[in-house]
């Protein structure tokens, strides 16, 4: 026999453990671990010696708006920056145009991004209450990844889009759904034992602090939190974990940002409740403090908060409260971000640069390289039933692999983006641990930088439906 692939002299690394292994891949499949060098040639073998051999890493929250508004960013475009970046499998968002509301749109959209795909990925599935809740279980059986609710936001009737600046009295318009409808979504979802995620915001109150603020004269980053304050996401994930408390669903916070949200979701997983939480690497990196020398490229919804809020964010990190972090990358055009912080909308470029970032904060002894992989890579496996087809070095596994020199530097910087738009908060930042290697199922797709691998690679990834979230 002849190995497709032997990566030789590196070091293993999972959430528990580092040993020195060569590793031997064959069909797309981990066929061997070892620290003996096996006698079967090898098609091609990558040398380790020095670097880091990790479990493909994850990003379970991307926005490539494809099919959509596709001048900002499409799926090509995404998974070649999630390639770049050392990430393996994205999880894409269901608000597309259509939406991930039901089977047929369920299957036009694995056939338009699987032409595309560099990396591999799975779906989101959108609930919009009575619109789809008859679907949720066609949904469920099709294998989309999770259920996500935009909590307090507006639905246009025709199209299905959101609507992220409702005002009462528009036209063509569904406002937001009331409490009645997010429980009945939340025990639609508990019927399949997957996710129910929600962006956790009050548009209620953000929308009357938002007005008040306006009709001051407010235009400053303090204005903006000022209009969307901590309260407005604690107010939500507070509901919600009521409601899912007695719905049974699994309820899982979508990019948290605040020190309030994240004390209390510990302390309803210390009463044995299935809540969950994840965090992106703007919360944990910057802070309102940076908006100065950034600038509107950092606004995101919910907004990057205070200092007090990043270092209860890196608590949660620490006890494990937060299950993972991921990029919620949303590129929008430079020229859409060129205005006054109002009216300019929020998201940017995040993919790329997250494991990036992340390896950084390795080396500055914030993580280890064990807690990174269970934050980029075992645990997102795990939460989504894809474990350990994904998430872990084992034999039989999919060869997904990203290997990383913890002592190479670079800056980031937005025209090195693989994004169509470059827009970052990011950009001059200096880190060092960088990906030089992306292989999924056992296809090298990245090297050193370079994207050497073919669009439509990446193959569609199925979630198991059990309510653990783990697959044996």
């Amino acid at each position: 026999m002849v190995w497709d692939l032997k990566i030789s002299n590196g070091t293993v690394v999972s959430g528990s453990e580092m040993f020195q292994a060569n590793v031997y891949i064959k069909d797309g499949a981990i066929g061997a671990i070892t620290n003996e060098t096996l006698e079967e040639e090898a098609s091609e073998t990558i040398d380790a010696t020095g670097k880091h051999v990790l479990p493909g890493l994850i990003d379970t929250h991307i926005h490539s708006r494809d099919p959509g508004p596709t001048y900002k960013e499409d799926f090509a475009h995404s998974t070649r920056a999630a390639a770049a970046g050392g990430i393996t499998t994205v999880f894409e968002m269901p608000n597309t145009t259509p939406p991930v509301n039901n089977a047929a749109n369920f299957d036009l959209q694995k056939e338009n991004l699987s032409q595309k795909a560099y990396v591999d990925f799975g779906l989101w599935a959108i609930c919009i209450g009575p619109l789809n809740n008859a679907n949720i279980k066609e949904l469920n059986a099709k294998g989309v990844i999770g259920f996500k609710f935009f909590w307090g936001y507006a639905v246009h009737k025709e199209t299905y889009q959101l609507m992220y600046n409702y005002k009462p009295g528009m036209e063509n318009v569904i406002p937001p759904f009331d409490d009645g409808d997010v429980y009945e979504m939340m025990e639609e979802v508990e019927k399949t034992g997957k996710l129910f995620a929600v962006h956790a915001e009050s548009s209620e109150l953000i929308q009357k602090l938002t007005d008040r603020v306006e009709k001051q004269g407010g235009s400053s980053y303090e204005d903006l939190l000022e209009g969307r304050p901590n309260l407005a996401e604690v107010l939500t994930v507070a509901k919600g974990i009521e409601m899912a408390k007695a719905s049974g669903v699994r309820f899982h916070v979508l990019h948290v940002s605040t020190k309030e949200a994240v004390d209390t979701i510990r302390d309803v997983q210390k009463q044995g409740y299935p809540i969950t939480v994840e965090t992106c690497p703007h919360y944990m990196f910057l802070s309102n403090e940076d908006y100065e020398q950034i600038g509107p490229q950092m606004k995101v919804y919910p907004p990057v908060k205070y200092k007090k809020d990043q270092v209860g964010i890196w608590e949660g990190i620490a006890d494990g409260t937060i299950s993972h972090v991921c990029s919620d990358h949303a590129p929008h055009t430079e020229e859409e971000k060129d205005g006054d912080l109002w009216s300019i909308p929020a998201g940017m470029c995040g993919v790329e640069s997250m494991a990036s970032l992340m390896l950084n904060a390795v080396n500055d002894g914030k993580l280890s390289i064990k807690d990174l992989v269970r934050l980029l890579s075992e645990e997102p496996a795990k939460l989504f039933g894809i474990y350990p087809k994904k998430g872990a070095i084992r034999v039989s596994t999919d060869a997904d692999i990203t290997i990383v020199d913890m002592e190479k530097e670079m800056v980031i910087k937005r025209e090195n983006l693989h994004s169509k738009s470059k827009v970052t908060a990011f950009d001059g930042f200096k880190v060092k641990g960088v990906p030089t290697h992306t292989i999924v199922r056992g296809k090298i797709i990245m090297k050193d930088g370079n994207i050497i691998g073919e669009k439509g690679t990446g193959e569609l990834v199925i979630s198991g439906s059990n309510k653990a979230g783990v697959v044996s």
